[in-house]
């Protein structure tokens, strides 16, 4: 059994988005209260976040925005763009989730925990440097993967995004970097547009952006497939000494914002084969950070099966194939993103 952190604050639910907003504070209420059930009792430690100074922020955002996002303090209601908005404890929300992520890695690197979950909010994976969007106003995993670079001098970091949006924020922050491999399984096309297949890097970061855009209907034999046969295999090469997951459950089969079929093993599955790599690459050091998810019972249950499979990974069966097939769009996928990256990556080849 691994030593797993959680990192839980109350302050995150101060982010009020407002009457039906989807992204709102009974998410993280839901899976606080999962936390509090029998089979989870007294196997992970709790782990109190610390706020992000404004100098950690700027490792990955504009002084000016920072700003900007501090003003919104005190203030019932702020648009930050039609899809995201702040009120009065956002600003308190917004860097105590990015200081949750550091915290977390912390305690990781300084080897008093083997991996770890950060269930935070807001959401970051959209955040870019200067601008608020898809319900993120500071990109937690970006500033979590530049704080490891700076901080502890690491210079090859994974960050898996399975959220069923594209993390546009995080590939911008890494997009001609190869400190950073950013892998990406996303419906496509949709919201934010971006994440294409020729979506590569650039400049040194060439080959460090791999982007697997799927059109809708995946489910768990469709992502452990590209994950056996693309993620993995890439991972392995690049030998990364840290990973993060930019932990999405909108792809639940039933999340009323996307169109994916996985299920809660699935999610399970997918953290399973990201700490095997974990154990062979870099001493089992595996952080999931929460992003989207909004059908309340889906993001509870799938974030349950990661933090279970974190604390106790023997009990997943992975290296088998699924018993179903992949679809054959998924097929078709799969071969152009191995086109595409076979000049980079010998894996692929």
């Amino acid at each position: 059994m691994h030593k797993t952190i959680v990192v839980k604050d109350q302050r995150y639910l101060n982010h009020i988005t407002g009457e039906n907003h989807p992204e709102s504070p009974q998410r993280l209420e839901r899976i606080y209260r999962m936390l509090l059930d029998e089979d989870l009792s007294g196997r992970f430690t709790e782990a109190p976040p610390r706020a992000a100074t404004k100098e950690e922020l700027a490792l990955n955002h504009a002084p000016d925005y920072i700003e900007r996002i501090e003003q919104t303090a005190g203030k019932l209601h702020t648009m930050l763009d039609p899809d995201t908005q702040a009120s009065a404890g956002s600003w308190d929300a917004a860097v105590f989730a990015a200081g949750g992520v550091l915290s977390a890695l912390e305690l990781l690197m300084d080897g008093r925990a083997d991996n770890g979950f950060a269930l935070i909010r807001p959401p970051g994976h959209h955040a870019e440097r200067s601008r608020a969007m898809g319900f993120c106003l500071f990109n937690n995993i970006a500033i979590g993967a530049h704080y490891l670079i700076k901080h502890y001098k690491l210079e090859r970091i994974l960050i898996i995004d399975w959220d069923l949006h594209h993390g546009n924020g995080t590939q911008k922050s890494f997009y001609a970097s190869p400190e950073v491999l950013y892998c990406s399984t996303h419906q496509y096309p949709y919201y934010p547009g971006t994440g294409s297949i020729e979506e590569t890097g650039e400049g040194k970061g060439r080959g460090y952006t791999v982007n697997i855009p799927l059109r809708g209907g995946q489910s768990d034999a469709d992502y452990i497939t590209l994950f056996q046969e693309i993620i993995i295999p890439v991972a392995d090469e690049y030998k990364p000494q840290f990973i993060l997951i930019s932990a999405g459950y909108d792809p639940y089969y039933r999340d009323p914002l996307g169109a994916m079929q996985v299920t809660p093993e699935g999610f399970s599955a997918m953290t399973a084969l990201l700490m095997g790599c974990a154990a062979h690459q870099c001493g089992g050091k595996v952080l999931a950070v929460l992003e989207g998810g909004y059908h309340l019972e889906g993001i509870a249950e799938s974030a349950k099966k990661t933090l279970l499979t974190l604390i106790d990974d023997h009990r997943v069966v992975t290296q088998n194939k699924p018993s179903e097939k992949p679809l054959l769009e998924t097929e078709t996928v799969m071969k152009m993103v191995k086109r595409v990256h076979s000049t980079f990556w010998k894996a692929l080849a």
